[in-house]
């Protein structure tokens, strides 16, 4: 993989222009790399250990994402633009819908595309229900297809869990966001990407942006990833450093000229 890009800092976001994972995290120490178990152990550790809420992290995740949204949008007169956002039903979703709320408290023209309800008492349920209250609008996934005004899509179905062939209401809804021909926003990871091993579940997105939070992927590294992750960033949610370090593992320097990628 051949370095492509310089460094690019925006508040606690820092981001590479893929291949090249050549950036550093929110807290401007090393990168750090995360496989499913570890980024599952690292959840459990900042929760129960530390005592920060779900909650917290999914707030903290939403205005990374967020931020990330309105850098990519057109910023019309009166509007900063109109933005679909996709949403399954786990925490990736949960973000969708909570940087729904953000970006409408920014001025943002938002259409809530739910692709499957929160289990019910959740983070991510509390954040859906949020928004219902908020009376935020909501298409179908078939709507995408006839809104042509679309500015942005955002990329909240799937997370890190996937490890099986994509199915049924999830399919549909890559598939509908691929076919849109628009900008896509990827919230931790593109829907339908293995982290671990980077490859695609029968179909995966195909993201212009990913917001990876926290660290990088394992399957990020992978060069046939590179057409669904897009433009990389890499956002904190509030995890101490500490924490971060003992589940990760730092992006190693390419050893050819020194600069940190990817071997």
């Amino acid at each position: 993989m051949l370095y492509t890009g310089p460094w690019m800092q925006r508040c606690e976001s820092h981001q590479y222009d893929a291949p090249s994972p050549h950036l550093a995290d929110a807290t401007d120490g090393p990168v750090h790399v995360f496989d499913r178990d570890g980024l599952r152990a690292l959840d459990r550790a900042a929760i129960e250990d530390i005592g920060i809420p779900g909650l917290v992290l999914m707030e903290n995740a939403a205005r990374a994402v967020a931020g990330e949204a309105l850098d990519m949008l057109p910023g019309r007169s009166g509007s900063p633009g109109l933005v679909a956002i996709t949403c399954g039903g786990g925490n990736n979703g949960g973000d969708g819908y909570a940087a729904a709320r953000h970006l409408h408290i920014a001025g943002a023209d938002v259409r809530l595309i739910p692709v499957r309800a929160p289990r019910e008492g959740g983070d991510a349920w509390t954040n859906c229900r949020i928004a219902e209250r908020m009376n935020l609008p909501t298409w179908t996934i078939e709507d995408l297809k006839d809104e042509p005004g679309v500015d942005l899509i955002i990329d909240a179905v799937l997370g890190t869990g996937a490890t099986r062939p994509i199915e049924g209401d999830e399919r549909i809804a890559i598939d509908h966001i691929n076919a849109a021909g628009r900008p896509v926003l990827a919230v931790d990871l593109p829907s339908g990407l293995d982290a671990d091993r980077g490859v695609v579940l029968g179909n995966a997105v195909r993201a212009t942006r990913t917001v990876t939070l926290v660290g990088m992927k394992e399957g990020f590294l992978k060069l046939h990833t590179q057409p669904h992750v897009g433009l990389i960033v890499v956002a904190g949610i509030g995890i101490p450093p500490a924490l971060v370090a003992r589940f990760g593992r730092p992006l190693e320097p390419r050893p050819d000229d020194g600069r940190p990628g990817a071997r």
